[in-house]
């Protein structure tokens, strides 16, 4: 997938609407960021421009406002943070469209930083509706999206606008574009996919996909009751996806391509109701009735590492527990430790896991964290994003 990027086009003096993904986690009570790391991650895009002295429109949303503006969901935050990271001012738009912005961005002077205020506050944006798109785009001369995580949406800033601006990607889209797309094409063998989180329906196509080129599939997090359910068996109170055919399916289809499917053999379980009191680690076939699955238990902590360990490529989506729970977390904190160490390369595939890799300061040791949860998986599924696609071709 060959799409122009920044260095293909002059954006010397130019308009950049730039479309970042700035939804970054706070603390509404003390109304800080917790996490920055996609603030960090676009700032070679943003230097990029601020050292050929284009004029920067950045735009984004957060959270979900419901096409609404909420003050509990302004990047003010952010373009706070932002000034304070590149060292330079970043005056923040009332709007994202409209004439008190359109007034500011007219006013810019060469190496001006501008933030919009999130796009979410209409609900033009996610609709796409072409007049919204129009007047964003009006706002710029150039058109750069940076937000891999926000490519499989069809929404006003990340399609729409591209109807009117020659549309480019930024250093961060491209290299996950590239990274991403190594896996794809030539992974480094033995080829490894490490998954977690709890539906089954959301990595089917992922799966699909990869059987081909994957040696070893390593199941974990809440995904494994369903799994071993297909397999016959008894999971006690464990959350289960409806769908348990997915999983014979995906079994059967493994098994077919000569994949080798590693899932847990012992298992921490507790009282429903998540009792931490009341943890036990059992064999997975002997997991009471009134317990759930909660983390995967000592053997089984021992025997994904030894499956880990001879793979030159991983790629790991879903964390292996209730991380969120201190006493559940032990899983999937020896993994990220463990795969921080790992001499393959590590590829993070973004959502829940990567924010588990950055809070707990592994994400340095990982080759490659994503930062798109979703769109990472639509991608390794070989689906069409809407955002890439949108973006003009390499002649």
């Amino acid at each position: 997938m060959q799409k122009k990027s920044l260095r293909d086009i002059n954006v010397t003096s130019k308009r950049v609407l730039t479309r970042v993904d700035f939804n970054v986690p706070m603390d509404e009570e003390k109304g800080i960021i917790t996490n920055e790391n996609r603030i960090i991650e676009a700032l070679p895009t943003i230097k990029y421009l601020l050292s050929n002295n284009a004029k920067i429109i950045l735009c984004s949303h957060m959270g979900r406002p419901k096409g609404e503006p909420n003050p509990k969901y302004s990047l003010a935050p952010v373009a706070k943070r932002l000034s304070e990271l590149i060292d330079k001012p970043v005056k923040m738009a009332p709007d994202c469209i409209g004439d008190a912005t359109k007034k500011i961005v007219m006013g810019m002077k060469d190496g001006d930083v501008v933030m919009l205020e999130n796009l979410r506050f209409h609900e033009e944006e996610e609709k796409n509706v072409p007049e919204f798109a129009k007047e964003l785009a009006d706002l710029g001369e150039i058109y750069c999206d940076d937000a891999f995580g926000t490519a499989h949406r069809k929404h006003a800033s990340i399609v729409g606008v591209t109807k009117y601006l020659p549309s480019v990607c930024g250093f961060l889209l491209d290299k996950e574009i590239k990274t991403l797309g190594s896996i794809l094409d030539e992974p480094k063998q033995p080829f490894g996919v490490m998954l977690g989180g709890a539906k089954v329906e959301d990595k089917v196509a992922l799966i699909e996909n990869i059987v081909s080129k994957v040696d070893r599939i390593i199941i974990g997090g809440g995904m494994a009751a369903t799994f071993l359910k297909a397999k016959g068996y008894e999971v006690g109170a464990s959350l289960l996806d409806t769908n348990i055919e997915q999983a014979s399916y995906l079994l059967d289809l493994a098994k077919m391509n000569k994949v080798e499917v590693v899932l847990p053999n012992d298992v921490v379980v507790t009282e429903v109701g998540t009792n931490e009191a009341a943890i036990r680690n059992v064999k997975v076939d002997a997991i009471p009735q009134d317990m759930r699955i909660v983390d995967m238990g000592t053997e089984t902590i021992e025997l994904f590492k030894s499956k880990l360990e001879p793979l030159a490529t991983l790629f790991w989506n879903g964390p292996s527990g209730i991380y969120e729970v201190p006493a559940f977390s032990t899983g999937t904190r020896e993994m990220v430790k463990f795969v921080s160490e790992m001499k393959g390369q590590t590829i993070i595939g973004g959502g829940s896991t990567a924010e588990v890799v950055t809070n707990w300061g592994y994400a340095p040791k990982m080759s490659f964290v994503s930062t798109g949860g979703g769109a990472s998986l639509k991608f390794l599924s070989g689906e069409i994003l809407p955002g890439l696609d949108a973006l003009d071709d390499m002649e």
